[in-house]
């Protein structure tokens, strides 16, 4: 059987340990690369919609380098009754043209970083100031401080990533 490559829509070594770690834990074989593709949404998803748009262009423009698979994971924030929720999807495409999509964890953000939100800006800013840190989008993530280093960002994403790869693998039998 070929080799898969599989195309990674980020240079996050989050996003990337997340995929690798799946595709390991699958015994594929596959060369991951990461690749800058951008989700052509907003900088902050503001809805389960957008954050899923954004996982599903991250994928596509990644498989335009001519990969046999790509992996777009995005994470954003929604309204549910008024508070803000922080929210992740992940999209996987095929050079076949096929698009499989899943979300993951789901929790309320405090008010005091929501304000923050609301106001414009973005939760990895946010959430390095919230927890007094630099570059927590990098590893453990907004959710990662939310659950007191329980869920790490790459535990989060690679379980969406098994998601998505069940997803395929059934569809591929």
């Amino acid at each position: 059987m070929k080799k898969l490559t599989v195309a990674v829509a980020s240079k996050n070594p989050a996003k990337i340990d997340a995929v690798s770690a799946v595709l390991e834990k699958l015994q594929l074989g596959a060369e991951i690369v990461p690749v800058d593709a951008g989700s052509g949404v907003s900088a902050q998803p503001f809805s389960l919609e957008e954050t899923r748009q954004g996982a599903v262009n991250r994928a596509q423009t990644a498989l335009l380098g001519k990969y046999d698979l790509a992996f777009g994971l995005e994470g954003g924030v929604y309204v549910l009754e008024e508070s803000l929720y922080l929210c992740n999807w992940g999209a996987l495409a095929t050079k076949e043209g096929r698009i499989y999509t899943a979300a993951g964890a789901q929790l309320p953000l405090p008010e005091r970083i929501s304000e923050q939100l609301r106001a414009g800006r973005e939760l990895g800013p946010v959430m390095d100031e919230y927890a007094g840190e630099i570059g927590i989008r990098h590893h453990k993530g907004a959710i990662g401080i939310l659950t007191s280093g329980l869920v790490k960002r790459n535990e989060m994403f690679e379980h969406i990533v098994e998601l998505l790869a069940g997803q395929f693998l059934k569809d591929s039998d």
